[in-house]
């Protein structure tokens, strides 16, 4: 593991890396530049509040395709009936802020900070971060957010305060951009998105695709 410089805007390369954990790099900073330049490399911060800064790519990446997405009936029926209603970068703040708050099962705490929501605004402002709203009744229920490199939508976190929410959301977001998304990094394993139809492809697949983004 390589520990960074914060005042040096670098990382190790990750195709020639082979963490068995996905842990690249520790250290630097949080600024929108060193994130924009993380996730145009393949990487992504995660880590415990409080502590050093973790930099991970992991092999195997868990991604959907979008011509894979999967939808159950039980989903088809809560989007037919118009449950939630949904929007695209409304409220870039508030859907971080929400992400930060929610409860998470086996989580004592969570990775997003004030400083991180600050840097992605940042980012957001660069039309480089995304986010999506999930509305019922005129109340923010769900939400996810992320960075999209070229083709690749790279989610970062998600929260629902109602059941369905965040599923609504995501199948909404998929069916909307698959012509101009060719993969979408769900990063982690999670069976929640597994049911969508996300699975794993190897580290140098995933960075071959990122990498081709700019020739789509």
């Amino acid at each position: 593991m390589v520990f960074l410089n914060p005042e040096e805007l670098s990382f190790p390369d990750p195709e020639f890396c082979h963490s068995p954990d996905g842990l690249l790099a520790a250290g630097g900073d949080l600024s929108a530049d060193r994130l924009q330049f993380a996730y145009e490399l393949g990487l992504f911060p995660w880590y415990n509040p409080g502590e050093e800064i973790l930099w991970w790519s992991p092999d195997p990446r868990f991604v959907l395709n979008p011509a894979d997405l999967r939808v159950s009936k039980s989903m088809k029926k809560v989007l037919r009936d118009e449950v939630f209603t949904f929007t695209e970068n409304t409220c870039f703040r508030k859907v971080m802020e929400a992400c930060k708050e929610v409860y998470r099962k086996d989580q004592d705490g969570t990775w997003i900070s004030d400083e991180l929501i600050d840097s992605f605004v940042e980012l957001h402002q660069r039309c480089l971060a995304k986010s999506v709203e999930v509305w019922q009744n005129g109340e923010l229920v769900g939400g996810f957010y992320g960075v999209q490199v070229g083709r690749v939508f790279c989610g970062e976190s998600m929260f629902a305060k109602v059941s369905n929410a965040s599923k609504a959301g995501f199948i909404y977001f998929v069916n909307a951009h698959r012509e101009d998304l060719s993969l979408i990094d769900c990063q982690i394993f999670s069976e929640h998105l597994q049911s969508l139809g996300a699975t794993m492809i190897s580290k140098s697949l995933y960075l071959k695709i990122l990498k081709s983004r700019n020739e789509s």
